[in-house]
């Protein structure tokens, strides 16, 4: 009989749905057993503000691992990687995007513009925060860390201390919550991080057989979409939690597929922002992205980049525990 493939992921209830969704997708494909080896990473061990834990906290471990040998496939959220390219490895299959859209849960069932003056609303990511600055609402933004039950708890739960949070639509589809989203937020309002809602499934580069076998998860217009938004991401030299935001679509054009690319880079208090975008074929998602990358440097994005960080006036600078 073949051993099981070793899938290395992390802990926390959002990661082991999505890693056995893949695991269960290429068993289906293929026929190999899998079984979920769970790795412990830096991320997971701090209750600092996502934004200043630096890049990669929640890929290393794993990547480490795989290197080591200890487990033959990683799956991580494709907006966690680091934009550098990782030596020995490779990205074999990038599976069909969830809905890369930021979701609103609030109390009474109340969507954004319902929310009123003043209004606490929690979330981990330094983008969101700084769009949620720039809305002008007038919104008392928190910065929360915490798995997604945890953060919900903020609003729905005995000892709720938040009126709102806002998560990504896709981490609530995969654990089946998303009877309670109050909103899903429009790109225009809220454009979503680069990669989110998609999945990296990575291996070793050297394992040639394994790199085959996993092609068959392989999705091409999500991978064109995930190539266009990071190509972007590291032409601006921003990590995963800086505030950039892009969003890349693929549909059927005049004259074949095309992909739709928008991108905005955004100061932390929200007083400041760029927003460009750019349209082209799949084949040139990675050009796409660096050329609407540097017209956003051209009209001033590295002068945002380059501020310290704040998350402006309105935000409570504390962070939940894991």
């Amino acid at each position: 009989m073949t051993a099981p493939l070793r899938l290395g992921t992390r802990g926390s209830a959002l990661a082991m749905a999505q890693s056995g969704h893949v695991a269960d997708a290429l068993t289906a494909a293929t026929g190999r057993p899998v079984e979920l080896v769970e790795i412990v990473t830096t991320g997971d061990r701090s209750s600092e503000p996502v934004h200043r834990l630096g890049v990669g906290v929640f890929v290393s471990a794993l990547r480490d691992a795989l290197t080591a040998g200890e487990i033959d496939l990683a799956v991580h959220s494709y907006k966690d990687l680091p934009t550098g390219e990782y030596g020995g490895l490779h990205i074999a299959a990038v599976p069909p995007r969830q809905d890369p859209r930021d979701a609103l849960v609030a109390r009474d069932g109340r969507t954004l513009a319902e929310l009123p003056s003043g209004a606490a609303v929690g979330t981990g990511a330094l983008r969101r925060i700084a769009q949620l600055h720039a809305l002008g609402m007038q919104l008392t933004v928190v910065p929360i860390r915490g798995n997604v039950d945890t953060r919900l708890s903020r609003v729905l739960g005995p000892d709720a201390d938040l009126d709102a949070v806002v998560l990504a639509r896709a981490g609530l589809a995969r654990l089946g919550r998303t009877d309670e989203i109050t909103e899903t937020l429009d790109p225009m309002l809220m454009l979503p991080a680069p990669a989110q809602g998609a999945l990296a499934v990575e291996c070793r580069a050297d394992d040639s057989d394994l790199v085959e076998l996993l092609a068959v998860l392989d999705h091409a217009p999500s991978r064109a979409a995930v190539t266009a938004e990071r190509a972007l991401l590291a032409t601006l030299e921003a990590g995963c939690s800086a505030p950039v935001a892009a969003y890349a679509e693929v549909a059927e054009g005049d004259t074949g597929e095309e992909i739709y690319l928008r991108g905005a880079v955004i100061s932390p208090d929200g007083t400041r922002d760029i927003r460009l975008s750019r349209t082209g074929t799949p084949a040139d998602a990675a050009e796409i992205g660096k050329a609407l990358a540097a017209e956003l440097l051209a009209r001033g994005a590295d002068s945002i980049l380059g501020q310290p960080e704040h998350a402006g006036p309105g935000t409570q600078q504390f962070g939940s525990t894991e």
